[in-house]
């Protein structure tokens, strides 16, 4: 028993330890400017000005509804295409499966920030003006092979430049690989014999089979697209189409007169759409995510 309680003690400890930032925050959000540079941890009663303030003043519900759009698009879109990528690895025979695995697993060790210079050429470069001009440009191999972005989809500025670059996701396609891989073959093989083509196997076999898969899926990719913020402050100048976390920045501005209670309350309002993610899909994200012996 004694043991016991040590153990709950020091599980408590860590809990605490571990939500004390956010905990910080929540108070802080609550106390007027006065308060919220000194040591006092009580609640205030400013936590409604300071959102009605961040909300007017900064338009930060625009920010939010961005990141929403954005987040939701990259969430969905990920899974989709991790769901039939890894379909296509497990349940399909076609050469060089494993050497294509290989490539996806290696992406893994490609962070966005080895890679925004070349991403950011691609994206913002301006398209050829016409076939002509991309052929012209295409015929000479010296000029592909020392210039391979000359051209690009001249995106700057749009929802689609934060998107389409992370719609492909390699810890999407190594999870859902490791699920499918658990589900015998013969199922596939019973539904063809019962005149189910591929897609009626899909929809009807597989991806009931795999809800907790695709529900630990699709709060990973919500919480990493909502948390983005290097590449959107790279590739997006225009304020208005900007996301969450690079408005929590604009409410910082300057360091001299900075509203510290506005800013902490724009950081915990952020925190709210990915907590609802995670309360919606808690049971899923925790069965799905987590590896049984067997995997």
């Amino acid at each position: 028993m004694k043991k016991k309680r040590m153990t709950h003690v020091v599980l408590s400890i860590a809990v605490f330890l571990i939500a004390f930032p956010l905990l910080f925050a929540l108070i802080k959000a609550t106390q007027s400017p006065g308060q919220v540079m000194s040591a006092r941890l009580l609640p205030g009663t400013m936590f409604i000005s300071n959102v009605r303030s961040i909300w007017e003043n900064y338009s930060f519900y625009r920010y939010m509804l961005n990141s929403m759009k954005i987040s939701l698009i990259i969430m969905f879109g990920k899974t989709f295409l991790s769901f039939f990528a890894a379909f296509a690895l497990v349940f399909m025979s076609f050469r060089g499966k494993k050497v294509i695995f290989a490539f996806i697993l290696v992406t893994l060790m490609m962070p966005t920030e080895m890679l925004i210079i070349g991403m950011f050429d691609l994206v913002s470069l301006q398209p050829p003006a016409g076939t002509a001009e991309f052929l012209a440009w295409f015929a000479h191999p010296l000029k592909v092979l020392f210039e391979p972005v000359r051209y690009g989809f001249g995106w700057t500025d749009k929802a689609v430049s934060v998107i389409v670059p992370f719609l492909a996701s390699a810890t999407g396609v190594f999870l859902f690989r490791q699920h499918f891989r658990n589900i015998p073959g013969s199922l596939m093989d019973a539904s063809l014999i019962d005149g189910a083509g591929p897609w009626r196997f899909i929809f009807h076999v597989l991806f009931p089979l795999s809800r907790n898969t695709v529900g630990a899926l699709f709060v990973v990719q919500f919480v990493y697209a909502w948390n983005q913020y290097l590449w959107p402050r790279v590739i997006i100048r225009n304020e208005s189409a900007q996301v969450v976390q690079v408005g929590l920045k604009a409410l910082i501005g300057n360091a001299e007169g900075v509203e510290w209670g506005q800013v902490m309350a724009g950081a915990v309002i952020t925190m709210i759409p990915p907590l609802i993610i995670l309360i919606l899909l808690h049971d899923q994200f925790m069965k799905g995510i987590a590896l049984s012996d067997s995997k």
